[in-house]
């Protein structure tokens, strides 16, 4: 499995309304941070602060600005370290990222789900529940 190469394909195919976030979270970012917060509506996350429409993408999505015109779009968060937890948690089973074309997967990988699902619960281990199951 290599390293993530912020192709940025998880957040745009998940962040137009496929992620959620807890009430908990919500309620902290009404509290601490507003500028996430504005994005919220009826509990639900990621609408125009000014006209309350859905957005299609995840406003705090941002491209990192190219070393040359032909090198592949790269993306951050700008809330990283307050993303919702469906984020947090992203990828969470080999066939998630197999099906969302994620680019840290190789060819070993597609080979032998289990090992390659073994390395994943050990790099994602400080980043999601332990109760997450397995594939």
């Amino acid at each position: 499995m290599k390293d993530c190469n912020q192709c940025g394909k998880c957040c745009i195919k998940y962040g137009d309304g496929a992620l959620s976030a807890t009430k908990e979270e919500i309620d902290l970012w009404e509290l601490f941070e507003p500028e996430i917060f504005q994005y919220v509506k009826d509990e639900e996350i990621w609408f125009d602060p000014d006209s309350g429409i859905k957005l299609n993408r995840c406003p705090f999505l941002d491209v990192i600005p190219k070393t040359s015109p032909l090198a592949p779009d790269k993306y951050t968060c700008s809330i990283y370290l307050s993303r919702p937890e469906d984020c947090r948690h992203y990828p969470s089973l080999i066939s998630e990222m197999i099906r969302d074309e994620c680019e840290m997967i190789e060819i070993v990988d597609l080979e032998n789900h289990k090992q390659a699902q073994m390395k994943l619960d050990f790099l994602m281990k400080d980043s999601r529940p332990s109760h997450i199951s397995k594939d």
